[in-house]
């Protein structure tokens, strides 16, 4: 059963990767991680900024809200492909939206919380993102070690096997969640759960 959260991440790839894109994925994203580490820079002295705007009014601006969604996005993206979880290099795409643009392998639906945002838990954000970053440290270091079997299974056998993409999309999606809650774009709290099946 899926669970039902304003954040969401699914890949629709093959399994099938060339078996010398693990090696190189790194190299190949570079230029995708250099902007996606800019954008988050900024996306940091945004969210630091909403938190006032939050706690005071009750509402995040539209903008804001829109940038932090394509940077989420934007980073989900350079991720993926660095993880070598598809061939497909993805666009230099710049979309100000929640709404999944489309034409990408690794679609990201963000359902930002623009009005009537709960000042309590904005304000507590600090303090409330606590437990889910210790929960996703620990998953993040399973996907490390996820993604090293990864890279010998496609150096053999030019597939990804299918039970270790599915956690590292699941791992992925979780990440994504937590950013979206500790960047105050949504208020609902990340499930403390890799698998939603």
């Amino acid at each position: 059963m899926r669970v039902h959260h304003p954040v969401d991440l699914q890949l629709d790839a093959p399994l099938e990767v060339a078996r010398w894109r693990p090696f190189v994925a790194i190299i190949l994203a570079i230029p995708h991680l250099i902007i996606a580490n800019i954008l988050d820079q900024v996306a940091g002295a945004m969210a630091f900024v909403s938190w006032f705007i939050i706690v005071f009014t009750g509402t995040m601006p539209e903008g804001i809200a829109n940038f932090q969604c394509m940077v989420l996005r934007y980073e989900a993206r350079a991720l993926a492909y660095m993880s070598f979880m598809h061939e497909d290099f993805p666009p230099f795409d710049f979309t100000m939206s929640g709404d999944e643009p489309g034409g990408h392998p690794l679609r990201v639906q963000i359902t930002p919380a623009i009005e009537d945002r709960n000042r309590t838990t904005v304000a507590l954000r600090l303090l409330t993102v606590i437990p889910i970053l210790l929960f996703a440290a620990f998953v993040a270091i399973g996907a490390a070690f996820a993604m090293i079997a990864a890279a010998l299974s496609v150096l053999f056998t030019g597939r990804w096997p299918e039970g270790v993409r599915r956690f590292a999309v699941d791992a992925a999606r979780l990440m994504l969640r937590v950013n979206a809650y500790a960047r105050l774009v949504v208020d609902e709290y990340p499930p403390f759960a890799v698998s939603e099946r």
